[in-house]
């Protein structure tokens, strides 16, 4: 992210503790980073103990300021806990990313319960079990709090062949629009951004993993001709998250070039494979699962 592209004046998140949720690397990885610039503490949390370090260090190399890393696996409730025991060490946490998430392209004939649950339980139960221990923290100590969602316009129309995913995050959808209006007493609100088009690492290999590492090449689906930047996404977040939108509460805002409303923003377009490209998928999803299980730490 270019921090010299962000909208906010300096310092706009001091006093803030910002808890990002697959925080090391991605889209989490860059929201950190504006946080932290703008003035915040940052808690990043992730399975990779190691990525998450590099990228605390990365990061006050660049800005100065606090980042800590907490190696957690949001799929286990106690672990959760004991990762929020770490985070609010020092100072409450003010604020909750939740980013964390897993996807991959399969059709759903070929999905085993073990692979849908790789997706739900990440994002859907890890991500209700988070909100969940941090918001039963702010209501019994009387701190306002706020919480983002990283969602996807699927939420809206579904999408074949991610339907662990869109299902998944249909529910967190639903969470951020039904604890919007429950907790809004206690001064927590809610909000969720769902991101079209922006390149990461972990998207292009689950998502378009026979590419061969140009899946944005043809852009001619999304009205504006290009993908994201992560700027853009940046500048929401902040909006959402620091001081001066606090009537802004129980919205899901789509940032995608208008694409959702061209083309549906989704998976449609597959129908077309071949069970050939469809076991191809496969062979390479595999692959990249296994490399990043050798880094994981917890």
């Amino acid at each position: 992210m270019d921090a010299s592209q962000l909208m906010f004046k300096p310092g706009l998140m001091k006093g803030q503790k910002i808890l990002v949720t697959g925080g090391g690397t991605g889209l989490g990885k860059e929201m950190a980073e504006a946080f932290l610039h703008l003035g915040a503490d940052v808690v990043i949390w992730g399975r990779r103990g190691d990525v998450l370090k590099e990228t605390a260090d990365e990061l006050m190399g660049k800005h100065g300021g606090t980042v800590t890393p907490v190696a957690c696996d949001i799929r286990v409730p106690d672990a959760i806990k004991d990762a929020v025991d770490q985070s609010w060490a020092g100072g409450a946490v003010t604020g909750l990313v939740n980013n964390a998430a897993g996807n991959f392209i399969s059709r759903t004939e070929d999905l085993s319960t073990r692979g849908f649950d790789a997706i739900a339980n990440i994002v859907f139960h890890g991500t209700f079990y988070t909100t969940l221990d941090v918001g039963k923290r702010w209501i019994d100590q009387g701190i306002k709090g706020n919480v983002i969602s990283i969602l996807t316009t699927w939420v809206w129309n579904g999408s074949p062949f991610v339907v662990p995913s869109a299902m998944s995050k249909a529910g967190v959808n639903a969470m951020t629009q039904s604890l919007a209006v429950e907790w809004s007493r206690y001064g927590i609100r809610f909000n969720a951004i769902a991101p079209g088009p922006f390149p990461t690492e972990g998207m292009s290999k689950r998502l378009n993993p026979t590419s061969g590492g140009d899946a944005y090449s043809d852009m001619s689906r999304n009205p504006m001709g290009r993908v994201g930047h992560m700027h853009e996404l940046c500048n929401l977040a902040v909006f959402l998250m620091g001081p001066g939108a606090e009537y802004v509460n129980g919205q899901t805002i789509a940032i995608d070039g208008a694409e959702y409303q061209s083309s549906g923003g989704n998976f449609s377009g597959l129908r077309s494979w071949t069970d050939d490209a469809w076991k191809a998928a496969r062979d390479a999803i595999q692959a990249q699962n296994a490399k990043d299980r050798a880094k994981r730490t917890v």
